[in-house]
């Protein structure tokens, strides 16, 4: 097969035979046996390197969050995600069928093993993998437990004027990066070409590996709601519109987030509307994203554009971030977190179409201010087709 043709999405080279998928199964059937476990369940996350466990049960690829495979003794093994994930990874990517998306992961594990009258369940990745969550409704007992995570968040969400000037210094290089894949940018090179461009700036810059850059794409001026890795082997069409989704810490470890389309093609009209959408947003999140102001005051503004030309919101729609990527509070329906000046947010709404054949996806790294927010990069929200001249040094 000629992997380099336009229509081949996949390498089928990734994914094991039947012969070797019943033999892996086979191999972790046999230790449960040993170990009279009823069920195992494979715990799988991006942000500690411990993804692999899950791509070897099931072949699916983590992008990022997390991710479990149910195996029982007897049946068909599951997949299971949190529910904010349903559009981060191509879930087509792999051969286990139907995955499940659940609100809280654990307690739908926990209730689909108690219905099938699961004695002992095997757990790899128990003691750094799994979410506490998950964990506290697995492991259910008579004792008392702290969750310390959101205090912890919130007590650390307001940056201080050092921390400001790190954060300033991480939209600086992931700027840089933006603008690296735009000039080098042309149809009929491979999107991991223009993703090694940003990556060689992002290391020679200091992020080390505290990058996680993804892609979001489709054809026809529309992209696709799914997050991928940079394909190596499919050239870009003109027509191709690409949405890096770039995501760095500079050398002061303080996470931001960038990305705007890029094209050769005509957007699509949904394209066009989402990029309304958009704009309408930005003055939004301007207007909103001040002292005073609750998350969920903020949510209601900037989705407003998007539900009146009914594009539902397929991700969370921002989040505070900080030394790390996701904090609390999201910025979400009924998150009453009153926010404070020096705060700083991720706001990416994920606009996309009924049947999902189209979304939009820009990210914008902002700062709580006292009468207004403020967005820490200056780059235009719109479609780029890579003949934009860059700014002058210093200027964003």
């Amino acid at each position: 097969m000629d992997l380099t043709t336009p229509d081949d999405m996949t390498d089928p080279a990734r994914t094991p035979s039947a012969p070797e998928i019943a033999r892996r199964y086979a191999n972790a059937r046999a230790a449960m046996a040993e170990h009279d476990a009823d069920a195992l369940l494979v715990c799988g996350s991006e942000y500690t390197g411990f993804e692999g466990a899950v791509r070897y049960l099931s072949g699916f690829r983590i992008v990022h969050r997390y991710a479990y495979v149910l195996l029982p003794a007897h049946g068909d093994a599951i997949t299971i995600f949190p529910s904010e994930a349903r559009w981060v990874g191509d879930h087509a990517d792999g051969w286990i069928a139907d995955p499940v998306f659940a609100e809280h992961p654990g307690a739908w594990i926990r209730e689909h093993l108690r219905a099938q009258g699961v004695r002992r369940l095997a757990v790899y990745g128990l003691d750094y993998v799994m979410a506490v969550r998950d964990y506290r409704a697995l492991a259910e007992g008579p004792f008392e437990l702290l969750d310390f995570e959101v205090a912890f968040d919130i007590s650390r969400a307001v940056k201080s004027e050092e921390e400001l000037a790190l954060v300033r210094e991480s939209m600086a290089i992931n700027e840089a990066g933006f603008w690296a894949v735009h000039e080098a940018y042309e149809p009929g090179r491979t999107q991991a070409e223009l993703m090694a461009v940003a990556e060689e700036l992002f290391a020679r810059l200091g992020t080390g590996r505290q990058t996680m850059d993804m892609v979001v794409w489709g054809t026809h001026g529309s992209s696709t709601p799914e997050f991928r890795i940079p394909d190596p082997q499919r050239p870009i069409a003109p027509d191709d519109l690409l949405l890096y989704s770039l995501e760095v810490a500079g050398p002061g470890g303080h996470w931001v987030e960038f990305s705007r389309p890029l094209t050769r093609g005509e957007p699509s009209a949904d394209t066009a509307r989402m990029l309304e959408a958009y704009t309408e947003y930005h003055a939004a999140a301007r207007a909103t994203m001040r002292a005073g102001a609750s998350a969920h005051d903020v949510h209601r503004a900037v989705s407003a554009p998007f539900h009146e030309r009914g594009y539902p919101l397929g991700h969370v729609t921002g989040h505070s971030i900080g030394m790390t990527m996701i904090e609390h509070p999201k910025i979400g329906e009924g998150v009453d977190v009153e926010l404070r000046e020096g705060m700083i947010f991720s706001m990416h709404p994920h606009a996309i179409t009924d049947g999902a054949s189209a979304c939009m996806y820009m990210q914008d790294t902002w700062c709580i201010g006292a009468d207004a927010g403020e967005p820490l990069s200056k780059v235009p929200l719109a479609v780029f087709d890579g003949s934009e001249p860059r700014p002058p040094a210093g200027v964003r």
